[in-house]
């Protein structure tokens, strides 16, 4: 299923509107500090009045049918107001995996609740170097019987896997690594949140020490399962990038205008006119490469792995750029704790380094490009 521009940005125009009364700034600083460090209240509003968890999922699984070009609207509006939520998480990245895996059983039993907003997901994938090269996967998985599995290893920097219901993880058998499904109240399994740069994304260490676990998918598939769920976290990833970003360029513009020295607004001065300039091309440009592979990707066109290794590298630069530039248009006040352009340049930096960072997304453009 595929929504018209009209449909578009009516979804664009509901969900910033609900984020505008869900997450102000004051909300965002609040689940900063707090645990969960997201309201389940919101996220059970946001299921059943915006229907949000369910919209990128099959019709048969309980979703409604669309694809990353209408997640991606939804991601762009929560990258654009910081959204503390486990959308990113339990959508992008688990709820992808269970459908890389192919594996219909895994599907039918997961999906429903995760598109009623009942259950909350996180995929335990890189481990201490935080890497998501499948060669580097330590955990291990021995069968236990009865089609059980025992798990036993370390994974970090798991994006909200302190809160999750159900954890997908990513461990080594005989047959190379494979995806496994755990549940968040297995005995063994403990989970301690990590103090990262950016407080808006919860991340957690995990450790499995003896967990009973489920193989999902094939055993030894985990490689080209990671490897299909990384082009659609990266896209998915992208958008979330695209959003912070215009809203940087926004917040510079506004107080541009507002804000005077020599008794004329800063914004009539060359510099700043050519830093707002410069974030508008960034800005346009990650636009443009996010939701052009969101569209390959709902394709399924053969560019799509490429189109997703481009808007990744392109939407992290722009973000980096438009959030230090957001920083110095505002002067003195953008450096302090109390105005908000450090947290959107605390999320811009943590999202480059969410999946590798710099070389290694430049590596994965290449690799995609068969170079």
């Amino acid at each position: 299923m595929t929504a018209d521009e009209s449909e578009l940005r009516e979804l664009r125009f509901s969900v910033r509107e609900f984020l505008e009364d869900k997450s102000p700034e004051e909300a965002v600083r609040k689940l900063m500090e707090s645990e969960p460090r997201f309201d389940p209240a919101v996220w059970a509003q946001a299921a059943d009045q915006l229907r949000l968890p369910g919209l990128a999922l099959p019709e048969e699984y309980g979703g409604d049918g669309f694809g990353m070009v209408e997640l991606g609207v939804v991601l762009e509006e929560s990258g654009r107001a910081l959204w503390c939520t486990p959308l990113f998480a339990t959508v992008v990245l688990a709820a992808q995996a269970l459908l890389a895996a192919g594996d219909a059983m895994a599907c039918a039993r997961h999906l429903p609740a995760i598109a009623a907003g009942r259950t909350t997901a996180a995929l335990a994938v890189a481990e201490d170097s935080g890497s998501w090269d499948p060669a580097l996967v330590s955990a291990r998985a021995v069968p236990a019987g009865n089609g059980r599995w025992k798990l036993r290893g370390r994974k970090s920097f798991v994006v909200d896997g302190t809160t999750a219901d159900l954890i997908l993880v990513v461990a080594r058998t005989v047959a190379g690594p494979s995806l496994f499904a755990v549940d968040r109240q297995a005995t063994g399994l403990t989970a301690e949140p990590m103090e990262t740069l950016d407080a808006t994304r919860a991340m957690a260490r995990l450790t499995f020490d003896g967990v009973s676990a489920t193989l999902v998918g094939a055993e030894g598939a985990g490689g080209r399962i990671m490897a299909r769920v990384l082009d659609t976290a990266s896209t998915g990833l992208a958008a979330e990038q695209a959003g912070g970003a215009r809203r940087c360029l926004e917040m510079s513009v506004e107080h541009a205008l507002v804000r005077h020295q020599f008794g004329r607004p800063i914004g009539s001065f060359q510099a700043v006119k050519h830093k707002c300039a410069d974030m508008l091309v960034q800005v346009e440009l990650a636009e443009a490469a996010s939701r052009e592979a969101a569209r390959l990707a709902d394709e399924e066109s053969a560019q799509s792995p490429v189109a997703s290794a481009v808007a990744h590298a392109c939407c992290s630069r722009a973000y980096m750029v438009a959030a230090m530039e957001n920083i110095q248009v505002h002067g003195g006040i953008g450096f302090t704790w109390e105005h908000p352009a450090h947290l959107y340049f605390r999320r811009a930096k943590s999202s480059q380094l969410l999946f590798g960072g710099p070389a290694v997304y430049h590596e994965r453009l290449l690799d995609r490009l068969g170079i």
